[in-house]
């Protein structure tokens, strides 16, 4: 409601500025100002000094954020094919600058040179084949090798080996959660169908498959180091985006469909906490915060816990209200680690079992009869009705 007052004073404060201006020109019908709206030489004079204002601008407000902003970028890449993306994105923002930069400044130096003059007459070409040669020629021959590039590096990426030694995982999303299957010790995930959703069984998945019988169903995501993870993507509802940055990996997860990503770890969690970047990025974070929990604690309310990086899985698509709160926590631990840790898992099977089944009719006490206990048990359930 608020922003809606907010756009109706803004409105309406444009319509009487609006209105202001014409009775202003009315209250000017009399006078000797020059009403032809045809440009004179002063005009052109500060047209093209204003252009050259703008260029300033323009270069320094990109300083200004990069000096400011810069260092929020993503730093080290935490997955072996995170050094080509990086190489690929920082070719692209170098050609990017470059072009700006040499575009720009002859853009706004031409418009200030050739500003109108009314003793000087234009001079244009209709046509020429060579300019047009060359301002065609090397954009193509440049996009050509970023689009050349580009394949290469996705091709690496995205190429799987069928022989290839691989973990296989699949990440179930949803609004607004994420749950991981793991394939077990055949590595092979059982086939799953959202009508087989029920109880404990909330991905879906066919139990009656033998490659099923060992699958696994966590809510927190560990991976090994040096390993490669072949991730299977689902969505139950709408479209999502599992986002893994710091990995450098990112792909869409549709309803009705089921995509795939690889990568390889290189850094374990603890590494990558330790590595003097990330020290110094989760010092400056904490600061910030304990400057915060001053504020909130003298107005009685709870500081803010210190903050310790973790890589995240997030939805990089607004699939909903709770978008902002869907990410799932991802661990890299060492091989040892790993093995460990999925060895204290239960498969999915066992959970369902388990879940279904009725808890045992306690003990009859010794030296009683036990059919005389079902029986007292049935009339007490009766008198309680």
């Amino acid at each position: 409601m608020t922003s809606l007052l907010v756009i109706i004073v803004l409105v309406l404060l444009a319509v009487a500025v609006w209105q202001l201006t014409k009775i202003f020109d009315l209250t000017q019908v009399a006078s000797t100002s020059d009403n032809s709206q045809v440009a004179t030489d002063d005009d052109n004079n500060v047209q093209g000094y204003l252009m050259f204002g703008f260029l300033a601008f323009i270069y320094i407000f990109t300083i200004y954020g990069v000096y400011t902003w810069g260092p929020l970028v993503l730093h080290t890449p935490a997955s072996e094919h995170g050094a080509l993306i990086d190489n690929l994105m920082n070719i692209t923002w170098v050609l990017i600058f470059t072009v700006q930069a040499i575009t720009q400044v002859l853009l706004h130096y031409f418009a200030f040179k050739y500003r109108g003059n009314k003793d000087k007459r234009a001079l244009y070409f209709a046509d020429n084949n060579k300019l047009e040669a060359i301002w065609s020629v090397i954009p193509a021959v440049v996009l050509a090798g970023l689009i050349l590039y580009g394949l290469y590096a996705w091709t690496n990426i995205m190429f799987v080996d069928e022989e290839e030694d691989t973990i296989v995982v699949e990440l179930y999303a949803q609004q607004f959660k994420w749950t991981a299957r793991y394939a077990g010790a055949d590595n092979v995930l059982g086939k799953a169908n959202v009508r087989l959703i029920e109880g404990v069984n909330t991905l879906g998945v066919d139990l009656s498959d033998p490659y099923s019988q060992d699958d696994i169903v966590v809510s927190e995501l560990h991976i090994p180091k040096g390993k490669k993870v072949h991730f299977k993507m689902r969505s139950q509802d709408v479209l999502h985006s599992a986002y893994f940055p710091y990995f450098r990996a990112q792909m869409n997860c549709v309803p009705g469909m089921v995509t795939e990503f690889a990568f390889t770890p290189i850094y374990t969690t603890a590494e990558y906490q330790a590595l003097p970047y990330m020290v110094e990025k989760v010092a400056k974070i904490n600061a910030i915060r304990a400057k915060k929990s001053l504020e909130l604690v003298a107005k009685g309310e709870a500081g803010l816990d210190p903050y310790t990086f973790e890589y995240l899985l997030l939805c990089n698509k607004i699939c909903g209200a709770s978008h902002y709160n869907m990410q799932m926590k991802v661990v890299v631990d060492t091989p040892e680690d790993y093995k460990k840790w999925l060895s204290e898992k239960t498969a999915l099977v066992s959970e369902v079992k388990a879940s279904k089944a009725e808890p045992a009719a306690p003990d009859a006490a010794p030296g009683k009869d036990s059919t005389l206990t079902k029986d007292t048990a049935a009339v007490a359930k009766i008198a309680m009705k």
